[in-house]
């Protein structure tokens, strides 16, 4: 009997061993195989950008180009770029290579290009110096290309944050060199030029709120961040964005996650302010300095501006701006675009394939679209609750 039960206790102990012997051997036999089958992703839309020649070659002290400048009745015209910039290559081929903008920009400014990642020596027109990179952060520039546009006292007169396309960029360009910020501010510059004109959507996406626009209501509800959407009469821009950006499966899911706003910037519509200030469309677009239809402006639920889309984005970068408000990675990740390059790394580790420069497919796995929740499993973000 003791015999017995001594053979089984072994009779058990070898089938645990074995077990235990075989789970490891199948574990130790997955794991390369595992690891060989996640293949990073591709990046793809980063582009090289020679810049051309007849840009100035500068010492980088702000104070001496602006005399230079002065001296041959131009102004000074920096540009922040950062290497593999698609918008940068945009801004260089399609407007700086149109014969009528260069022959604008040589008249009547002298650009000089600042690598917001570089460590060139610069000094500021107040005397400070800085290192190209910590100027870039000092003035907060997110996104490239950045241009800042100086009079002749060293005075910022405009800031363009991201790419204008062609007409855009000529109405700033003339803005600047007939020196109307004189007259008023290129808000009102834009606005007086199509006063008349009524903003009119045969079709809006369902995401939108209807009025009364009492954007304060969502104050408290730390689950729904807003986006406001400004656009104008006939603004080509803002038909790309509705037909491209906003048609992409996961720029759905994301946009869901927000109360939207769809404000015509020259309309009278009544709107109550997220602060809970009562004014019109045409008098709160005035107030935030919208400069470019369309602009997209970004509020946490709070109802504080995190960040606004104001220029000419692709679908990776605008879709990139509502995660970035959503999941609250502003509040750890001040720089946009450490942000965004950390974003795409992470995506690309986990084997999805990253194109910053496609309006269909800019995240995707094996050709197919990637869901929200997969995304934000691997970089970390934590969607709002609530569609």
């Amino acid at each position: 009997m003791k015999t017995s039960r001594y053979l089984n206790v072994m009779t058990a102990s070898s089938r645990l061993t074995a077990v235990v012997f075989l789970a490891l051997a199948f574990l130790l036999l997955i794991s390369p195989i595992s690891a060989s089958e996640t293949r990073p992703g591709e990046f793809n839309g980063a582009i090289e950008t020679p810049h051309p020649s007849w840009f100035k070659e500068s010492f980088l002290d702000f104070r001496e180009d602006i005399a230079e400048a002065s001296a041959e009745g131009r102004r000074l015209l920096l540009y922040f770029w950062q290497r593999g910039c698609p918008y940068c290559n945009q801004l260089v081929t399609d407007n700086l290579a149109h014969p009528d903008i260069a022959q604008t920009v040589r008249a009547h400014f002298d650009l000089i290009a600042i690598n917001m990642w570089g460590d060139r020596e610069v000094v500021r027109v107040d005397g400070q110096t800085f290192s190209e990179k910590t100027l870039a952060a000092a003035l907060r520039v997110q996104f490239t290309p950045t241009l800042l546009f100086f009079d002749e006292s060293g005075r910022i007169v405009l800031r363009l944050d991201g790419y204008y396309p062609p007409a855009d960029f000529l109405k700033a360009m003339e803005y600047v060199y007939l020196q109307r910020e004189n007259e008023g501010s290129f808000h009102n510059y834009l606005m007086n030029d199509r006063r008349d004109e009524t903003l009119v959507k045969s079709e809006v996406e369902e995401w939108f709120m209807q009025p009364p626009y009492r954007l304060n209501r969502h104050i408290g509800n730390v689950s729904r961040p807003l986006a406001v959407f400004f656009e104008r009469a006939a603004c080509s821009q803002c038909d790309i964005l509705h037909r491209q950006v906003m048609r992409e499966p996961l720029t759905h899911q994301l946009v869901k996650r927000f109360d939207n706003v769809l404000l015509d910037a020259a309309a009278q519509t009544p709107v109550i302010t997220p602060s809970g200030a009562t004014t019109t469309a045409a008098r709160w677009a005035k107030e935030l300095d919208i400069n470019y239809f369309p602009t997209v402006v970004l509020f946490d639920p709070d109802g504080t501006e995190i960040v606004r889309a104001a220029a000419a984005f692709r679908t990776f970068h605008m879709q990139s701006l509502f995660d970035y408000v959503l999941t609250g990675a502003y509040r750890t990740q001040p720089s946009l675009q450490r942000y965004l390059s950390t974003r795409s790394e992470q995506l690309r580790e986990a084997g999805y394939d990253v194109d910053i420069w496609s309006y269909d497919l800019p995240i995707s796995f094996e050709g197919q679209p990637v869901s929200l929740e997969k995304i934000q499993a691997v970089t970390g973000g934590v969607a709002a609750a609530g569609d």
